[in-house]
């Protein structure tokens, strides 16, 4: 796990890097590192990396005005809810001593400290941060949330946004409320000739996924993995199916060893960020296991220990609980067979819906179904399936309310995944048609 501080100097950008350790009882240690480069687009012009001593995280460096450089950093919160500072050489990573230069409000963790030095007076901003545009207007950049106040129901977790704001001379500034449709000092005129590649996000709409996965193409740049992918595991658009993304099987599931760690090997995960208050999200799926407990499916996937997964499962017909709605529950024939099932299973610290597992009809066994993941509304993803091809078959098994992934930090990917759940098995699974399409945004 990381935490980046990206800062502009002179021509050169600096990246303050913190490599927190999760195996250790002390969430502050791990590595603080920094990287420098004259064009941060050019991966050739990073320099390596410089080590610098650190109990804590949240480093940004301070430049004063009388050439001095100092790092900022949010003390250690298991030690003590304090802003430290310390002289330092971004070249070397040596680092003076460490003072504490503010003692906090009285809550545990006062964390992203930020210093501007403005009309004779050093500022310290704690979380949000403030930066001047072309015109020399400020804004300040902070993270909300869309959960109300009961803290229920936030998937898309901690959002970015803006707020403009007036720090008139030797003055405290003065932030514009937050709300969910603001206005501000005036933009910038829209301009998309821009390079790069992936979705534009254009005046506030979010562009859908449409993609097929064609020969000689490459993973949108805002597809994501969760841990270190093993790159042979997703392989577009492979000879023996062309127009799809080939997922390999991770012997690990999405929960993996403890609902925190995975080891070296990997998680068959890709998915993407929900952005869309309501949307839907459907891929099909060409699986045709061999091994019990080999898996493939789509996810509402916040971290190990908080997701939602709607699978396709060769389990024996013992373990139905219910038929597939729409269609007859059969209770004949030996329980031990091996039955291709869907199943829904969550994993959350907050209360989930029991396991569903129901077998895939006769009539779509050997041919690649539809699975899609919907924002039913505010506060509940329903959970359907049916024949590729085929929409009017589309059933949903269940509705799983949003509670169960909102939580922590960033906010839920939808994807796909493969696994052996800690089996033998190698079948891949085929994923074809990958749709994300944005329906609604609440903002109030």
């Amino acid at each position: 796990m990381t935490e980046t501080r990206q800062m502009l100097r002179d021509g050169t950008t600096y990246d303050l890097i913190h490599v927190l350790l999760l195996d250790s009882s002390n969430s502050v240690h791990g590595s603080k590192i920094i990287f420098k480069a004259q064009d941060p687009f050019d991966p050739a012009s990073w320099t390596d990396a410089v080590h610098f001593e650190f109990e804590g995280y949240d480093t940004e460096p301070f430049w004063d005005d009388d050439g001095k450089t100092y790092i900022n950093g949010a003390h250690a919160w298991k030690i003590g809810p304090w802003i430290q500072q310390a002289e330092a050489d971004l070249n070397t990573g040596k680092v003076g001593e460490w003072k504490t230069i503010w003692n906090g409000t009285g809550g545990m963790a006062p964390e992203g400290p930020h210093i501007y030095r403005k009309d004779g007076y050093y500022y310290l901003l704690a979380a949000e941060d403030l930066f001047q545009d072309v015109s020399g207007n400020w804004w300040c950049v902070a993270l909300a949330t869309r959960s109300g106040l009961e803290w229920l129901n936030f998937p898309m977790g901690r959002e970015t946004i803006m707020t403009s704001v007036r720090w008139n001379e030797r003055e405290w500034p003065y932030f514009t409320p937050v709300e969910g449709k603001m206005s501000g000092w005036e933009m910038p005129l829209e301009n998309l000739d821009i390079d790069g590649s992936g979705p534009l996000i254009s005046l506030g709409a979010v562009e859908g996924d449409a993609f097929d996965f064609p020969p000689n193409s490459t993973l949108p740049a805002h597809f994501t993995y969760w841990r270190y992918p093993i790159e042979s595991s997703y392989i577009v658009s492979p000879p023996e199916k062309l127009n799809s993304l080939r997922l390999t099987p991770s012997k690990l599931n999405l929960t993996a060893l403890n609902g925190n760690y995975a080891g070296p090997d990997g998680q068959t995960f890709i998915g993407r960020r929900q952005q869309d208050t309501l949307f839907s999200y459907s891929v099909e799926l060409d699986f045709q296991p061999t091994e019990e407990e080999e898996e493939a499916g789509v996810t509402v996937f916040l971290t190990q220990n908080h997701h939602l997964d709607l699978g396709v499962v060769l389990l024996p017909a013992s373990s139905s609980t219910q038929a597939f709605p729409g269609h007859n529950f059969s209770t004949g024939g030996n329980p031990t067979d091996l039955k291709l099932q869907f199943r829904f299973r969550a994993m959350s610290y907050v209360a989930v819906p029991a396991d569903v597992v129901a077998p895939v009809p006769e009539d779509w066994l050997d041919k690649p179904l539809r699975l899609e993941i919907r924002a039913a509304n505010m506060t509940h993803y329903s959970f359907s399936a049916g024949p590729a091809g085929s929409a009017f078959q589309t059933k949903t098994l269940l509705y799983a309310s949003n509670d169960a992934v909102s939580w922590g930090f960033t906010g839920v990917f939808l994807g796909v995944y493969s696994t052996s759940n800690g089996r033998i098995g190698d079948t891949p699974a085929y994923i074809s048609n990958w749709r994300y399409t944005p329906e609604v945004q609440f903002r109030d």
